[in-house]
């Protein structure tokens, strides 16, 4: 008895654009569509799909579980806030990735008032864990930014410094 993989219909998937499913978790002001995931062509260990996030919009405070998320920005300006009490910000903007740990309190936000604002999500699992929590947010957060031998600090101009700024975070 041989086992044959069917490799034409058991291997490589494309998934045009206009066949995304929206019929997957919502969040009001937003917009998600899935390409890969159990249902759709059988994967085991990842989702990903599209998500527009309306101009002005964002989320409250949660996190999802064990899930690894990525976000690649195609176009807009994303704002994320992080933190038990979101007291760090950071923004990305198209061509950007955006990585949250397992279990990492955070909020997206576009930052435009008038643009929606479109990325790529990658999550490590096909469950759809998203745990709401209730957070005072403080008022000003710390911005975070890159920074090592080939991102300087923005606020540098171009000035080469052997330490960090006393506001960066050491990587």
């Amino acid at each position: 008895m041989s086992e044959h993989t069917d490799w034409r219909n058991d291997g490589v998937r494309v998934i045009p654009a206009h066949t995304l499913d929206p019929n997957t978790a919502q969040t009001p002001g937003m917009n998600r569509a899935a390409a890969i995931n159990f249902a759709r062509v059988g994967a085991q260990k990842i989702w990903a799909g599209t998500v527009t996030i309306h101009a002005k919009a964002k989320t409250g405070a949660h996190h999802h579980g064990h899930l690894e998320s990525v976000i690649y920005v195609v176009k807009g300006r994303a704002r994320m806030r992080w933190g038990e009490k979101l007291e760090f910000i950071a923004e990305a903007g198209p061509g950007d990735f955006i990585y949250v740990p397992p279990y990492v309190p955070h909020q997206e936000i576009n930052a435009s008032d008038d643009e929606p604002l479109e990325c790529v999500l990658v999550r490590s699992d096909n469950e759809a864990v998203a745990i709401n929590l209730d957070i005072k947010p403080v008022e000003n957060p710390e911005s975070v930014y890159w920074v090592d031998p080939t991102h300087p600090h923005p606020h540098d101009h171009g000035h080469t410094h052997a330490h960090p700024h006393k506001d960066e975070p050491t990587r």
